[in-house]
């Protein structure tokens, strides 16, 4: 799609000023109505195949070991499929959404002219069901990467609403600015929520409702958590993460494990 075509649907390829200070001010910002129906539709109908197929890779409710998930793969909802790795390899439709300029664009003001998609790391589509789903506690996307510098971005894609009732990702604006204690974060780096130095921080917690077709991009050191899923409907939603190019991977970690994507310049 075109910046004429963009603009033909009433989309914009760019942030506006004022939203791109307030990412800076918040470290997420949400872009409404941004993916467009039909590939919408292609998302979640490739998502409940691949699902109801078991088609791996795949993470397990129980193999995160996140408070309420089933305690082994074989007690009650153990093989519960929490994550849709390698989301990219699945299907072209998310090759299509990335090379939106309505995507890029942004993509382009938040991280510089030429962007990268690192494959180790999200690259997934996630999937919250009722009876089994698990709390994700308060953490930076950036605990366990390995980069130059904390400089990348996560996009989540809502493939149907997102609300409080169905686990919606909670995020602390601001916190990408601030600076902590090692003794903030336990062994495992998530932020501590029974720490009374942390109460302050966490009282500051936002919930971010979405829509489908709405996306969020957010900050590798913004705190975010999530609930589990308290409706009778499972939420899905893919998310992938974002790099500028010359903010590389460290050799030999996991996060030059994997190949990476350079996406299309001068958008």
């Amino acid at each position: 799609m075109t910046n004429t075509e963009c603009s033909e649907l009433g989309v914009s390829p760019r942030f506006t000023p004022e939203e791109l200070s307030q990412f800076d001010q918040d470290g997420y910002l949400v872009a409404r109505g941004l993916l467009p129906s039909e590939l919408i539709t292609a998302m979640r109908q490739l998502t409940l195949q691949h699902l109801e197929q078991g088609i791996g890779p795949v993470e397990y409710e129980a193999e995160t070991h996140y408070p309420g998930a089933p305690e082994s793969l074989d007690s009650v909802g153990g093989r519960t499929i929490r994550r849709l790795k390698q989301a990219h390899s699945r299907g072209s439709v998310f090759t299509e959404w990335m090379l939106r300029p309505e995507l890029l664009g942004r993509l382009q003001q938040l991280l510089g002219p030429s962007v990268v998609c690192p494959l180790a790391h999200h690259n997934c589509i996630m999937s919250k069901q009722p009876r089994f789903s698990s709390e994700t506690g308060w953490h930076q996307d950036i605990r366990y990467w390995s980069f130059q510098r904390p400089q990348l971005i996560s996009v989540w894609i809502a493939l149907g609403p997102e609300r409080i009732e169905n686990g919606c990702l909670q995020v602390i604006p601001g916190s990408h600015r601030m600076t902590y204690e090692k003794s903030c974060f336990d062994q495992d780096l998530f932020f501590r929520s029974d720490l009374p130095a942390n109460q302050s921080v966490l009282a500051a917690r936002q919930f971010v409702e979405l829509d489908p077709g709405d996306v969020l991009f957010f900050h590798c050191l913004t705190l975010h958590a999530a609930t589990k899923n308290f409706s009778d409907q499972t939420k899905y939603a893919a998310v992938f993460t974002f790099r500028p190019a010359d903010n590389p991977p460290r050799p030999g970690t996991r996060s030059s494990a994997s190949p990476e994507l350079l996406l299309p310049a001068g958008v």
